[in-house]
């Protein structure tokens, strides 16, 4: 893949920027300085917060949980409470990594965001975050009482997929996903996993590296792997955005044709030219600010109950 061609200049600086903090071969380190230097790249990036916006620390049920919504409750829309479950492989990462997309993302929709943290390996093996995941999402909706929008990027997009799965049939309502370069355990012998195997910001040595840290994968287990489930009916309307140079590519595809495969209503973006983690670069990258629009007008549609796409 001539990457040079197939990346701009604009999400090149990203990737120079990104590497100054985070170099190619962060996840051969230690755990804790593989902490120490995502969340020096995070707090990097990190854009502040939007005026106007209360934003609240604390914990669901021992769950650490951060809560956004507009100060002025007379701009808060009702009716559907935004769950954000933040990604970094399963082994970084937390409420402070991804705070500034929260923030925007409650600003601009208008709606109350909660961001949940959860216990990361290999200190804590699965299903420790999954476990995590659904105590404080059935914490949310017993404090709001309103139905749920969940989103989810990478490892947190894999734990939305997996709440949503296994959430199905009980009384929370869970009215749609947004997953955002999800990682949902696909096929790493073909397809995007071999045309994207170097790809800048995420090698399949990654992915393997992630995948293998969270402990011996169960067979056929969509709480593990989303795309290891057989059944894919009831699924809340899920929008899927993967970055094209990602070897993670194809499993937001995969996702959304099982989904329909299944009869569910789904919809994936491939986005052109992007990259992993490409959610830091939307005030820098015209194509990454575009995508996070086309991100935010999912999350506002489905928070309407509206399904954007014919």
């Amino acid at each position: 893949m001539d990457y040079k061609t197939k990346i701009d200049e604009q999400t090149w600086a990203f990737i120079h920027k990104t590497a100054q903090f985070h170099p190619p071969e962060t996840a051969s380190f230690p755990i804790e300085e593989q902490r120490r230097i995502y969340d020096d790249m995070c707090k990097s990036f990190h854009a502040g917060h939007p005026d106007g916006l209360g934003v609240e620390t604390t914990s669901m049920n021992g769950v650490p949980v951060r809560i956004y919504a507009p100060s002025d409750s007379a701009m808060l829309e009702s009716g559907v409470t935004i769950v954000y479950i933040h990604g970094g492989g399963f082994v970084v990462g937390g409420l402070d990594s991804h705070d500034d997309i929260c923030a925007e993302i409650s600003a601009r929709t208008k709606r109350r965001v909660v961001a949940i943290d959860y216990r990361l390996t290999p200190e804590h093996k699965h299903p420790a975050a999954f476990d995590d995941v659904i105590t404080a999402i059935n914490s949310i909706a017993a404090r709001y009482q309103t139905p749920l929008l969940l989103v989810g990027d990478s490892a947190g997009g894999n734990l939305v997929a997996a709440a949503s799965g296994a959430l199905r049939g009980d009384d929370i309502a869970i009215i749609g996903q947004v997953l955002v370069y999800p990682a949902f355990g696909g096929d790493m012998t073909k397809g995007s996993y071999i045309t994207h195997a170097n790809a800048p910001m995420l090698s399949l040595k990654d992915v393997e590296f992630y995948h293998t840290i969270r402990g011996t994968p169960p067979k056929e287990d969509p709480t593990f792997a989303p795309l290891g489930g057989t059944d894919f009916t009831a699924l809340p309307p899920s929008v899927i955005f993967s970055a094209e140079c990602d070897p993670l590519c194809d499993d937001g595809r995969d996702y959304r044709d099982a989904m329909l495969r299944d009869g569910g209503k789904a919809y994936w973006i491939c986005e052109t030219g992007l990259v992993h983690g490409y959610l830091r670069a939307r005030n820098s990258v015209d194509r990454v600010r575009d995508s996070f629009d086309r991100i935010i007008h999912a999350i506002s549609s489905l928070s309407n109950h509206v399904w954007p796409y014919s």
